[in-house]
C-alpha cells in the first residue's frame, strides 16, 4: 500500500457521530453574496462603462448635485463622484483581499507549526502571540503605517502583518485536533515527513476554518484601510479609496453636499456587513455538532 492510496479527508473511525446539515443559503447569506458580487463587478468595470476619468477636474461644476450627467454629483474639484466611488472601491477591496491573504498565510503557517509540533515550540510561539496581542492593534497599525508610509503594496503588507494573530490561534486549535486523526497516523507510518503531513494532510482539512476566517479578515482589513486613509496615512490622494473619499468630504456640510459623504459611508458599511454575514453563515456550516 502506498501513501497515495489513503483517501480519508475526514476521520470517521475515531470521530464521534456528527449531525451534518445541508449547506443551504439563508436569505441574509444570499443577499450578502449578491451584494458582494455586484460591488466587485461594479468596481471592476464601472469606471470604464461610465466613461469618465476619476481624476479629471472641472472646477466650473464643483459641488454639482446629482444629475443626469453626474449620477452622484461632483466633489470640490468637479470630479465625478460615482466614478471616484467605484475606482475607490477597487482600491479598498484590493487592499482588504490582499492584506487578508497575507494575514492568513502567516497565521496558517505559524498556527500549523505550533499546533503540530506542540510542547515547547507551541508554548514559545503562543507566548509570542500573547505578547503581540497585549499591544493595542490600532496603535501598532498606526505606528507601522506612519513608519512605512509609502505605496499601496506597503499598506497591504502593513495591514496583513498586524492581523495574523487571530488566524494563527484559530489554525493552531484546528491542527491540535486534526493531528490526532488516524489518517495522519497512517501517513506517518508510511514514512511521510512532517512537512508533507502538515501541508498535504492537516492544513487541507482545516480549509473550512481558513476560508471562514478569511472572510472576516477581509472585512477587518477594509476597515483598517478606511481608518488609515481617513487619518491621512493610508491611500494617498489623488488615488481614491473609500476611506480618503470620506476624508475629502469631512469639511463639507452634510446638508449641502450629502452625496460626498453618504455613498462612501454606505458602501463601507454594507460591504463590511455583508462580509461578516457571509462569514457567520460559513462558520455555521462548519459547526456540524449542532
Amino acid at each position: 500500500m502506498t501513501e497515495a492510496a489513503i483517501v480519508l479527508p475526514v476521520d470517521e473511525a475515531d470521530a464521534p457521530p456528527l449531525k451534518r446539515r445541508r449547506a443551504r443559503l439563508s436569505g441574509v447569506a444570499w443577499a450578502s453574496i449578491v451584494w458582494l458580487v455586484f460591488v466587485v463587478l461594479a468596481c471592476a468595470a464601472g469606471p470604464a462603462l461610465i466613461g469618465l476619468n476619476p481624476d479629471i477636474t472641472d472646477v466650473a461644476h464643483a459641488y454639482a448635485a446629482p444629475n443626469a450627467h453626474h449620477l452622484l454629483g461632483t466633489d470640490n474639484l468637479g470630479r465625478d463622484e460615482l466614478t471616484r466611488l467605484l475606482a475607490g472601491g477597487r482600491i479598498s477591496l484590493s487592499v482588504g483581499a490582499i492584506a487578508a491573504l497575507v494575514a492568513m498565510l502567516i497565521g496558517t503557517v505559524y498556527g500549523a507549526l505550533a499546533g503540530y509540533y506542540g510542547r515547547w515550540l507551541d508554548t514559545l510561539l503562543m507566548r509570542v502571540v500573547d505578547v503581540f496581542l497585549a499591544i493595542p492593534t490600532l496603535f501598532l497599525l498606526l505606528f507601522l503605517a506612519a513608519m512605512f508610509h509609502g505605496n499601496l503594496l506597503t499598506l497591504m503588507i502593513v495591514i496583513g502583518v498586524t492581523s495574523w494573530l487571530g488566524p494563527a490561534r484559530l489554525v493552531r486549535g484546528e491542527v491540535l485536533t486534526l493531528k490526532e486523526r488516524l489518517y495522519v497516523e497512517a501517513a506517518r507510518s508510511l514514512g511521510a515527513g512532517d512537512r508533507r503531513i502538515i501541508f498535504r494532510h492537516v492544513v487541507p482539512n482545516a480549509v473550512g476554518t481558513i476560508i471562514t476566517t478569511t472572510t472576516f479578515m477581509i472585512a477587518s482589513a477594509m476597515l483598517a484601510e478606511t481608518a488609515l486613509s481617513y487619518l491621512g496615512i493610508g491611500v494617498r490622494a489623488p488615488m481614491p479609496s473609500w476611506g480618503n473619499l470620506l476624508t475629502g468630504a469631512q469639511s463639507d456640510i452634510f446638508a449641502q453636499a450629502w452625496w460626498l459623504i453618504l455613498p462612501p459611508g454606505l458602501a463601507i458599511l454594507i460591504t463590511v456587513t455583508a462580509l461578516n454575514f457571509l462569514g457567520d453563515w460559513l462558520r455555521e456550516q462548519g459547526d456540524y455538532r449542532t
